[in-house]
């Protein structure tokens, strides 16, 4: 008689074989039935007892490819040989393996988590781009082929993407989730994070993946004791939106409002455009460094895009690069001062600057992610309604670097009104 992670491990097969034709967010494996059912049987075998189950138990989770995982090869998006970008299966696999959970297979990826996309549709309409370049993860969980998904974030690539999808989107603060067995794109930046369809699906898997994670107290309890301080960020970032997204996010500003949230809206960031400078200054010095071996040997395979950022980051001068990390410290050290003045819990702002536009050749712009991922702090991706022509939008909370339990402590109160409100037209 199968047990029932051997029969959620075939489900997942059937829902993948039934619906990833069109959706591509997973890369392709051909033996990926049997590997799954050879995972269900050792983890029914050590699991049989009902009572002594782990929190992820036949949990069936999408792995970014750019993560390394035993026995199944990292592509990264790119036509560079598998054995060149051979590695150690990162940590967080494991951690996600001994916690019950089971890798579904290896998801899309824009090339080297750059800008190149890969080949993934958006699940809502397949004309339009899931974002990147954590595109096969949203996806995945977008097209319910898997519950949970792993992804990465260098400045938008699990926000964006989890808004366009319809789906949520978790990145910690910067660090909290080992990056060992990940190919880089830019250490400063590159966080490890999760998608779900719902904040009950998430919390457990990021209480698993995440170090040192608090489960009650200043996570947990103390958070559900009071409803957070929301601050919505105005001036030159905000109005990077579109207007439909400004829009819908007012209207959803007032909903939680009504809910009884306090708003407060704040001037911040007054620098922003030399923010966006000095990111991408950091970005592209290290993304040159992260394939200083590999491009020499197969720039040839690398594609357009990638190359271009390449060789951008390879002109920047060290000097550059380190005064623009000074810089990005003392923004991080701004934005905590800003909220404790204004006694700010999460900040709120649209989680991407419209809903996912038309065609596959862009990933989307990745804007309203960039200051929070600047400064290494905690974002959640909630989704919040539709845009007039039916595709989603979402809402982006943050907290200050380090709360990622209050931040998901505090989830399920926005969720709700986010949820149970009729959607802005």
């Amino acid at each position: 008689m199968e047990t029932s992670c051997a029969v959620a491990a075939m489900r997942t097969c059937d829902r993948i074989e039934a619906e990833d034709g069109e959706i591509l967010a997973f890369v392709p494996e051909p033996g990926r039935r049997e590997r799954l059912a050879r995972a269900a049987r050792v983890a029914d075998e050590r699991w049989g007892d009902v009572d002594g189950r782990p929190p992820l138990y036949g949990v069936m989770v999408g792995v970014k490819d750019i993560v390394h995982v035993e026995g199944v090869p990292t592509g990264a998006g790119s036509d560079v040989p598998a054995e060149v970008l051979a590695g150690a299966e990162a940590s967080l696999v494991g951690r996600l393996r001994e916690a019950g959970a089971l890798v579904a297979g290896k998801t899309v990826t824009a090339e080297f988590a750059v800008t190149a996309p890969g080949p993934t549709r958006n699940p809502h309409h397949l004309g339009h781009t899931p974002g990147g370049s954590s595109s096969g993860s949203a996806a995945a969980v977008a097209a319910g082929m898997v519950p949970l998904a792993v992804g990465t974030q260098t400045i938008g690539s699990m926000i964006r993407p989890a808004a366009y999808c319809g789906v949520l989107g978790f990145k910690p603060t910067h660090g909290r989730i080992p990056s060992d067995g990940v190919i880089p794109n830019a250490p400063t930046f590159d966080t490890v994070g999760l998608f779900a369809a719902d904040v009950a699906t998430l919390a457990p898997a990021a209480a698993v993946l995440c170090d040192g994670w608090r489960p009650s107290g200043e996570g947990g309890e103390a958070a559900a004791g009071r409803r957070p301080v929301l601050g919505v960020p105005l001036g030159p970032y905000l109005d990077r939106a579109d207007a439909e997204a400004r829009k819908s996010f007012a209207e959803w500003a007032g909903h939680l409002a009504a809910a009884g949230f306090t708003v407060r809206r704040v001037p911040f960031p007054d620098d922003f455009e030399r923010v966006v400078a000095e990111q991408r200054v950091i970005n592209r010095y290290e993304l040159a460094r992260s394939h200083a071996v590999w491009f020499p040997r197969h720039g040839e395979r690398y594609r357009e895009q990638t190359v271009e950022a390449i060789r951008e980051g390879q002109r920047m001068s060290h000097d550059a690069y380190a005064a623009a990390l000074r810089a990005r410290a003392g923004f991080r050290e701004r934005l905590v001062a800003a909220m404790d003045r204004d006694g700010i819990d999460l900040w709120i702002t649209p989680a991407a600057t419209g809903p996912a536009p038309y065609g596959l050749e862009s990933t989307g712009n990745s804007v309203m992610s960039l200051p929070w991922s600047y400064a290494g702090a905690p974002a959640l991706a909630l989704p919040a309604g539709r845009a007039a022509n039916s595709l989603p939008l979402g809402v982006q909370c943050v907290a200050r670097p380090g709360a990622d339990e209050r931040l998901l402590g505090w989830a399920p109160d926005v969720e709700s009104v986010l949820v149970g409100t009729s959607a802005p037209v």
